[in-house]
């Protein structure tokens, strides 16, 4: 399909085809993707874009995983994890087999926090015709109580490194995939905030597994990371990503766009905008 064009050459008129956008410009949804339900006894581990082999078996495979409300997902939420895959590969001697967002539960009780198959819904919009690597989990957002992101955490290595074994070499030997957190520095600010994080999980957060931290605006995660006991006797394990472009957009401003009927264009995927305004979301 083809769109017709009137374009002036030398004061003649001349008609032209100018190309249809592409599938990933529309951001529709791939039909090959099977879309992850909104009941636990229907769950699946969503695993189409994750891969099997390492392509340099000097690497070390890792696995990004960002928690949080995603209420809505913006470009922010987007940007993050091209920061992190760029990060890795200017910085570490990690190879990136995959990336997922988790969206919480309904029992995480938030102010603005739309139904869980919502947001997971919004977030599948966002990736799947705009993203080669990235994936949501509906895992989570389908439990019936808050889950503390050290138990995520261990539900991702559980499902890639004991399920199905990690990845393979180029050798055919099985290696384990290392499963990093993606955070921005807000929430690492929430570790001192207290009873918020038990001192265990944030040991086996940042022991067993690891944080990759995107730098936000104000927020000194250097000085934080300094003052930290827990964080700092991990730091090896930390990787502070600083951002080069700052970008500030927020899922409470968005919400408050909608509520005051302002746009929100170009602050997140139109196919997430149009979800918003089919399902009247946050509109009051």
């Amino acid at each position: 399909m083809t769109t017709m064009a009137s374009v002036k050459s030398n004061g003649i008129s001349k008609k032209t085809q100018l190309p249809s956008p592409s599938a990933t410009e529309l951001e529709e949804d791939d039909p090959a993707v099977k879309l992850q339900p909104s009941d636990i006894k229907d769950y699946f581990f969503p695993a189409h874009r994750l891969k099997t082999q390492l392509e340099d078996d000097t690497k070390e495979p890792v696995v990004i995983v960002a928690c949080g409300s995603f209420s809505p997902i913006t470009y922010l939420h987007l940007r993050i994890f091209e920061m992190a895959k760029d990060y890795i590969h200017e910085n570490t001697n990690f190879e990136i087999m995959g990336g997922y967002y988790s969206p919480v539960s309904d029992h995480y009780q938030k102010e603005g926090l739309a139904p869980s198959h919502h947001r997971v819904r919004m977030g599948e919009l966002a990736v799947e015709r705009t993203s080669t690597w990235l994936m949501v989990d509906a895992w989570e957002s389908l439990q019936p109580e808050y889950t503390r992101t050290a138990l995520v955490l261990d539900h991702f290595n559980e499902e890639i490194n004991t399920k199905r074994g990690g990845v393979m070499t180029s050798r055919g030997k099985c290696r384990h995939v290392k499963v990093l957190l993606l955070a921005g520095g807000d929430l690492i600010e929430s570790f001192k905030t207290p009873g918020l994080w038990l001192d265990d999980d944030l040991h086996h957060i940042l022991g067993d597994y690891g944080c990759l931290i995107v730098e936000r605006t104000g927020a000194d995660v250097w000085g934080f990371l300094l003052g930290h006991d827990i964080l700092y006797q991990h730091r090896k394990n930390v990787y502070v990503i600083k951002q080069l472009i700052y970008n500030d957009i927020s899922s409470t401003k968005v919400r408050l766009f909608v509520r005051r009927g302002m746009s929100i264009k170009y602050l997140l995927p139109n196919s997430v905008i149009k979800y918003i305004q089919a399902n009247g979301l946050y509109d009051t």
